[in-house]
């Protein structure tokens, strides 16, 4: 091999690496715009900072949520705004659900209901909204699973759909990372 045809195959080769860089660097940067725009408009993040709903989420985990989905059932998660601040809250009423809380504890459509996993007391509070309540459409009615001096609908009332953030999809255990 000649020495130009050495300098010549050098040259193409650094020429050939610097395009495959420009290639990688392209692709990264696809490959984050996707995700950007994946976790701005289809799922979200949330950190929780919030003891009101231990045991099932606690203070430092991480949230995923699923903004699309806000086809509410009893017992399942969302997240909604409060005061410019976002609470991780349970469903436990939806539209044309009447909620009365009284010294038995929470009552739905007339039933005394019995929760699985609450470990304290269902209590008005006295600054709270009055009961009974019953939700109009795209309404639900949202309390946090630690039932103590915690804000949820007990004081600020049934929340709009359009007002919550999207459904919890999965939590991820500030331990576990």
């Amino acid at each position: 091999m000649s020495k130009a045809d050495y300098e010549k195959t050098t040259a193409t080769s650094r020429h050939s690496v610097w395009k495959e860089l420009g290639f990688l660097c392209a692709k990264i940067i696809v490959v984050v715009g996707i995700l950007l725009l994946v976790f701005t408009f289809v799922y979200g993040l949330h950190y929780n900072s919030d003891s009101g709903m231990n045991p099932a989420v606690k203070d430092g985990d991480l949230v995923m949520y699923y903004r699309w989905d806000k086809d509410y059932r009893a017992g399942d998660l969302t997240i909604v705004s409060f005061q410019e601040q976002l609470q991780i809250r349970r469903v436990v009423a939806t539209a044309g659900d009447t909620v009365d809380i009284t010294q038995d504890g929470l009552i739905i459509n007339g039933s005394l209901q019995y929760e699985q996993d609450i470990y304290t007391q269902t209590n008005r509070y006295l600054e709270g909204i009055d009961f009974p309540l019953t939700l109009k459409n795209n309404e639900v009615f949202v309390l946090g699973d630690a039932r103590n001096d915690i804000s949820d609908s007990r004081i600020y009332g049934a929340v709009n759909i359009d007002d919550t953030k999207g459904s919890v999809i999965t939590i991820l255990r500030k331990r576990n990372l």
